[in-house]
């Protein structure tokens, strides 16, 4: 037998069937004739009948055969482990999330190797890919301080068997999870030494976070939305104020057929009615199922792990998510400060620019700061951006400030700038789910071909049509919406929370005083009395620890928000409530 080459990759792989055939003669003759656990036999092979469910990863290099380890998964009547043990002692749930992972067997002469090692990763996320939330295993009594390190709990259960003494041991899927979050780097290092080829990823894919807390107290399974007055959702951005009545009329009078009937496949009609809005060709819009949707969509198609692409920092956490955790890319962040009221220096962000980027990301207004760069400034700015730069601009907020502001008209006139357009925000149609990119043809002939037939429902087109044909009531809302967060504003300073960055949208970014209760405590208190609000620690390295983000509500909603804000901190700083004011 060879041992492991530090010049060639062990690649992990489901065992074929002729792996398998390996395996048997192995297990014979470690588990029979090297460890006396069982018979020996003149077949030379040692398999039982889990095998016929097991699911076995094997550590190979080329061919020669380094290690292996099998799952037994909850579909299997029994668990290896009860051949020692019975159920009653064994602190888990033999449920449809428990896994089992045995046979930790690895090649005499890479026994001191990383196969073990990443073997036990692999096992892992087998389970965790596929639902598991608890593992049970037995694991040898001389090699406790290895199980250990990899996540597994020994419990004071022990056998014999043949020369080895066993312990059982278990875990908790999320318990694992968090031991790889804090030996990234030790994994990361692993990662390179591995050929991959098992049917699921190497990490497991974080979802990106995006607030909306405040649907655990309502339920998730919408059966207790008659509560939702109950809670105060400033943790997201969606709109203080309902859709205009146009879009209320277009979704009522025809809600049976809107809901049952497919609409137009490639929503031409919803297209035709954005081209007349926005003043431009229909051939220059693209539409999608909100932002999310199209982000996903668009940068997985235009970028790949070689790609490198510079962001804004803080920026809207999708971004992030989409170019660290899914296209795995290079990022650089172009960071704002506090200290500059977090406004670009376009200056120097073209000068980072020219060091050569694939694509750059700019969100105007930014979120979760709400700062504008002006329209000239910012198309300014674009202009001098080399050709073989793209440039992303996310304007979801900007008709806060004001249409005139959006630079569509100007993309259209460009071959590097994709304007993504939220319709949540702005026209209150966060549930409907509606968005657009304005670009040049040529990109939109690229998103065409990974984007599905009826990717925008039915409804979201008609009440996306309507919002477009109700541009007073908007303005009227935005107009609203300014004077409501000023009063926000006032309320939040006589609380004597004065670092606040106002912004131009629906949201205002603050900062708590030295002298307040952690963050962390704050928000749960709030939470406790039905107001969640964001913590804005993912969106940016800049941000510091005690930042805060808070959506504008209606008058009332405001009021509220913020005397549960007072009497939550009277009471984690023992104050009496008059003590604010």
């Amino acid at each position: 037998m060879m041992s492991i080459s530090k010049k060639q990759k062990v690649c992990l792989s489901i065992a074929s069937k002729i792996d398998r055939e390996e395996i048997y003669k192995i297990r014979h003759s470690i588990y029979a004739q090297e460890l006396n656990q069982h018979p020996v036999n003149t077949s030379e092979q040692l398999f039982d009948k889990l095998d016929d469910e097991n699911n076995y990863i094997v550590a190979k290099q080329g061919d020669q055969l380094l290690g292996f380890i099998s799952i037994t998964s909850p579909i299997s009547e029994k668990y290896s482990v009860e051949k020692y043990f019975s159920r009653e002692n064994i602190p888990v749930a033999f449920d449809e999330y428990l896994y089992e992972i045995r046979l930790l067997t690895v090649l005499k002469e890479n026994r001191y190797s990383i196969t073990a090692l990443i073997l036990m990763f692999a096992a892992f996320r087998w389970v965790q890919s596929h639902g598991g939330k608890h593992i049970v295993a037995i694991c040898r009594s001389d090699l406790l301080d290895m199980y250990r390190k990899a996540g597994l709990q020994p419990l004071s259960l022990r056998t014999q068997s043949g020369k080895v003494t066993y312990v059982l041991a278990i875990a908790s899927v999320e318990n694992l999870q968090t031991i790889v979050e804090e030996n990234q780097t030790l994994y990361e290092s692993l990662r390179k030494k591995i050929d991959w080829q098992l049917p699921f990823l190497f990490f497991a894919v974080s979802p990106c976070y995006h607030g909306g807390s405040f649907f655990k107290a309502i339920g998730e399974d919408l059966q207790k939305l008659n509560q939702a007055s109950q809670i105060i959702n400033a943790d997201v951005l969606d709109a203080w104020f309902p859709p205009a009545p146009k879009v209320l009329e277009a979704l009522h009078e025809n809600l049976t057929f809107l809901i049952q009937t497919s609409p137009p496949t490639y929503a031409d009609g919803m297209i035709k009615k954005i081209a007349e809005a926005r003043g431009i060709h229909p051939q220059y819009i693209f539409p999608g199922a909100g932002s999310s949707d199209l982000i996903f969509l668009s940068l997985t198609s235009l970028l790949n792990s070689s790609s490198n692409v510079l962001i804004i920092d803080p920026c809207y956490g999708e971004y992030i998510h989409v170019l660290e955790n899914v296209i795995k890319c290079k990022i650089t962040r172009f960071k704002l400060t506090l200290e500059t009221g977090f406004a670009i220096n376009t200056s120097q962000l073209l000068n980072e620019i020219n060091k050569g980027y694939d694509l750059v990301v700019l969100v105007n207004p930014n979120s979760p700061t709400g700062v504008h760069t002006p329209k000239k400034e910012m198309e300014e700015l674009i202009h001098q951006v080399p050709k073989s730069t793209l440039v992303w601009l996310d304007e979801t907020y900007v008709e806060f400030v004001g249409s005139a502001h959006s630079l569509e008209q100007f993309a259209v006139k460009t071959e590097n700038l994709i304007v993504c357009k939220s319709m949540s925000k702005v026209y209150a149609l966060s549930g409907i789910r509606a968005a657009y990119l304005c670009c040049s043809p040529h990109f939109i002939e690229i998103f065409k071909q990974f984007s599905p037939p009826w990717s925008v429902s039915l409804p979201a087109q008609a009440a996306s049509i309507a919002a477009l044909q109700s541009e007073e009531y908007y303005q009227e809302q935005y107009a609203l919406t300014h004077l409501l967060k000023e009063k926000l504003i006032e309320s939040l300073k006589l609380l004597g929370i004065t670092e606040i960055v106002p912004g131009v949208a629906n949201f205002l970014l603050f900062y708590l005083p030295a002298n307040f209760p952690e963050k962390g405590e704050l928000l749960e208190s709030c939470r406790q009395k039905n107001l969640y609000m964001r913590d804005v620690g993912n969106m940016g390295e800049n941000l510091a620890g005690n930042a805060i983000r808070i959506a504008v509500k209606d008058e009332l909603t405001n009021a509220r928000i913020i005397h549960i804000l007072k009497k939550s901190l009277a009471e984690l700083m023992g104050l009496n409530l008059g003590s604010f004011y």
